[in-house]
């Protein structure tokens, strides 16, 4: 075969593979565009709570996840939140990756967190210890509302599109930070299923 032959006719073994090509671009097109809607979701969030509204209630709902910052009433801020993976039901003892269900207290603030910055559900409560102690097991802590995973923030448009945590209540670095700002220590945190 001659040199001008093979360069235009390529055998099976120099052709591109055209397919692989087109589900990576495929793939790329998708992931940008939710990126582009997440963005524009939360860049409606960009305006400042006001500084005349007093968050004096925080009420989650798992079944739509969603975190609300309540004043006098009327929600202030809604947020899209992510829950432990086996999200349904009252948290039983540790390690059953659930969410308590009830009224608890935000208690502390953690700086240092393992997470983009968190707040502290006062789980577990008197009854939460009496409930594990007769089913002869830990209750488990450290539930909190905190951001995404150090050095994955840039990646909460996607965690926050499935449930993540170990019980905790995920939302993006931003809302963290909006959220530790507009909520004082002592506030009650209502978690519905």
């Amino acid at each position: 075969m001659s040199f001008f032959y093979k360069k235009f006719h390529p055998s099976n073994e120099q052709r591109t593979p055209w397919l692989p090509i087109i589900i990576v671009l495929s793939l790329a097109a998708i992931v940008s565009t939710s990126a582009i809607a997440y963005a524009k979701t939360t860049s409606k969030s960009k305006n400042p709570i006001p500084a005349s509204a007093v968050i004096d209630r925080v009420f989650v709902d798992k079944s739509d996840r969603v975190l609300k910052l309540m004043s006098d009433g009327k929600i202030i801020r809604s947020y899209r939140i992510a829950l432990g993976g086996s999200p349904s039901g009252h948290k039983q003892q540790e390690g059953d990756q659930r969410t308590p269900v009830g009224i608890y207290t935000l208690d502390y603030k953690n700086e240092n967190s393992i997470a983009h910055r968190s707040i502290h559900i006062s789980y577990p409560n008197d009854e939460d210890k009496a409930r594990a102690k007769s089913l002869g097991v830990n209750p488990g802590g450290d539930i909190m509302i905190h951001g995404q995973m150090n050095g994955f923030g840039h990646l909460g448009w996607l965690n926050q599109r499935r449930d993540w945590t170990d019980g905790c209540i995920a939302v993006t670095n931003d809302e963290m930070d909006e959220i530790m700002a507009a909520v004082t220590l002592g506030t009650p945190i209502e978690i519905v299923e």
